[in-house]
């Protein structure tokens, strides 16, 4: 293949280095290395080649954390290693919001200010770090610090209040994630030698009893970094019922409990995997989703941080169940630790005969590979998960064809999240009816609710379904000084609004639905009447203009049309009348909705929609 190289400087050593940390040393004059005089003669490519266009992602996180950013000349290189036109190589690296194409400091600071934290007083954190490190942007590197700061979407630290993440690049890279964070914090923190981690969330439970808890039952109770101490708690045991009861048993009692999906589509869980253990195509691929985007949302970096290898063992058994040897973890790039922790899992687990060619000696192989993301929200949709596993945009797909069908590298591919998955594990503890006994008849089990913003005591709840709206931010201590409730935001910023006079709706998905609401990914938001609920819903509107893929017209136009009404509307100037810019907002929601091609654009509006239908926009400046 021609590439059409055109870099006018080459890759450093320091560039070629990190990529050859990757993908090894080049073999060939064809991959970038010393030409010899076989390579005039005969040229290895065609499958071999393609078939590494997968590292594409991980060799972009390589040369960054090494250099700080993405040069044309280290572009360049990686696209002859991997044999991939540099035009769609820049497509890829330009499409990730961590990854950066032009030069920049070593040290980039992202500072969160998206929902939760516009409530805790991200602004004031931001003027403080204009003071102390220059104006946001790459510009900023100039003012003498070396290092350079910008405003992020949801760093997944919702709870803590104020949330930043540094990451630092260099021959001893790292990635820091501070929670609550200030300057000073955060100096310390760019600092040379790698700074710890904070302390993760212990969860509120529930009652101050450990009783009602079962995903998060051992959470606190284990050391997330021991597998010994994992296997005392009764771990692994899960899947050695797994084998006992084999494929066909794990699927039954999964459709025994009815279990649904937790990641807001709310699918059978049991009919995805029987589509995949189904379907005579080999191989098989299974997927965990732990790309938790969602502003508000944190339950999933919890469990992966203090409860790392109950994911590995629910994976493993979702593998043997769908008769993949393969799984992935994708799990987003704002999430250090929690990465950190599962690739000590995921090693431990394999060095000790839980991973690999012969599973615990019952005669299965599986493996487990995970999969860090850059910084795109679009990526937790299922089909452009996929497409960012093989090195491409995170671009969702057209469907039909399903994941089950065609999915990862054309083979059937089932995905969930990370609270399904620990729900299977809980399912084979107790068994399938038991399970179905909890909650209500169609929602079966325990849900993790994230509750932050104005409530007492923000943190991951547990609670059965059929719980009601009020009992949740009850039993987080209410609202924080008694003060009265404006609204809560339900599901996240892709969810909707609902008023006090709901407060006593259960938390089921019929029940939701007659109010129009959703619970989505068990974001529960609680606003008080000192809350600029206008401020927010621009929030939310600047949010999805920015994390749209741009693939379909409705979403890439509409999200943009929508923010800039919105905008229109703060600042005090409609074009007409207020009314008329509400009757605009009004069409460009039900086109936005109905057309969108996927779930991001489909659910873009609905936080829009439910304050115009709820009124909470009447009291913006007309």
């Amino acid at each position: 293949m021609d590439l059409r190289l055109g870099a006018a400087v080459p890759a450093t050593g320091e560039e070629r280095a990190a990529i050859a940390s990757v993908l090894g040393p080049p073999e060939t004059g064809w991959e970038g290395g010393r030409r010899q005089a076989a390579d005039g003669h005969v040229a290895f490519g065609g499958h071999a080649a393609r078939a590494r266009r997968h590292l594409l992602i991980p060799v972009l996180h390589a040369v960054q954390e090494r250099v700080g950013w993405i040069s044309p000349g280290a572009l360049d290189h990686i696209c002859e290693r991997l044999t991939v036109p540099p035009a769609e190589a820049y497509g890829v690296a330009s499409f990730y919001a961590l990854f950066r194409t032009t030069p920049s400091p070593g040290a980039v600071v992202h500072v969160c200010d998206d929902l939760a934290c516009q409530v805790a007083g991200a602004e004031e954190l931001c003027g403080q770090m204009t003071r102390r490190f220059g104006a946001e942007g790459e510009r900023s590197a100039f003012n003498g610090t070396g290092v350079t700061w910008q405003r992020s979407p949801c760093l997944g630290q919702c709870d803590r209040g104020s949330a930043a993440l540094i990451q630092r690049a260099g021959a001893d890279p790292a990635r820091v994630g501070l929670a609550p964070a200030d300057p000073d914090q955060i100096w310390q923190a760019l600092s040379p030698g790698t700074p710890a981690n904070p302390s993760p969330l212990v969860p509120q439970l529930e009652n101050g009893s450990s009783r009602t808890l079962r995903l998060l039952r051992r959470v606190g109770q284990v050391d997330p970094a021991s597998l010994g101490s994992y296997r005392a708690a009764g771990g692994y045991a899960m899947l050695r019922r797994a084998v006992a009861v084999g494929p066909q048993g794990v699927l039954r009692e999964i459709k025994d409990a009815k279990l649904l999906g937790r990641g807001g589509a709310a699918f059978p869980t049991a009919t995805k995997w029987e589509g995949v253990a189904g379907n005579p195509v080999r191989p098989h691929y299974v997927v965990c989703n732990a790309d938790e985007s969602e502003p508000g949302t944190f339950k999933d970096r919890v469990l992966m941080e203090e409860d790392p290898y109950a994911l590995v063992e629910a994976v493993t058994i979702m593998g043997y169940a769908c008769g993949a040897e393969q799984g992935y973890i994708y799990i987003r790039g704002e999430y250090p630790l929690a990465e950190a922790r599962l690739r000590h899992a995921v090693g431990q687990a394999r060095a000790r005969g839980l991973l690999g060619a012969d599973v615990m000696g019952e005669g299965f192989s599986f493996d487990i590979d995970v999969r860090r993301g850059a910084g795109a929200y679009i990526a937790g949709e299922e089909t452009a998960l996929i497409n960012s596993i093989e090195g491409k945009r995170a671009e969702p797909r057209n469907k039909p064809p399903f994941p089950a069908q065609v999915g990862l590298f054309g083979k059937p591919t089932a995905i969930n999240n990370v609270e399904t998955l620990l729900s299977v594990l809980e399912i084979l503890r107790i068994g399938g009816p038991a399970f179905a006994s909890i909650g209500t008849a169609n929602w079966t089990g325990t849900r993790l609710f994230c509750l932050s913003g104005c409530v007492e005591r923000p943190g991951l709840y547990e609670h059965e379904f059929g719980i009601t709206l009020r009992q949740v931010i009850d039993a987080a201590g209410g609202v924080r000084g008694g003060r009265p409730l404006q609204a809560v935001l339900l599901g996240g910023a892709a969810g909707s609004f609902v008023t006090p006079d709901v407060l006593d709706t259960p938390l089921t998905f019929e029940a939701l639905r007659a109010i129009g609401a959703t619970l989505g990914s068990g974001v529960v938001l609680v606003l008080d009447d000192t809350i600029d609920i206008a401020g927010l819903l621009r929030r939310i509107t600047q949010f999805f203009r920015d994390e749209s893929c741009g693939q379909c017209v409705p979403c890439r136009v509409g999200t943009v049309r929508l923010e800039e009404v919105m905008a229109r509307m703060a600042r005090g100037a409609p074009f007409g009348s207020a009314a008329q810019e509400r009757a605009l907002l009004t069409d460009i929601v039900s086109v936005t909705r109905d057309a969108s091609i996927c779930g991001l654009g489909q659910t873009a509006v609905s936080a829009v929609e439910s304050a115009l239908r709820l009124g909470l926009i009447d009291s913006m400046p007309s």
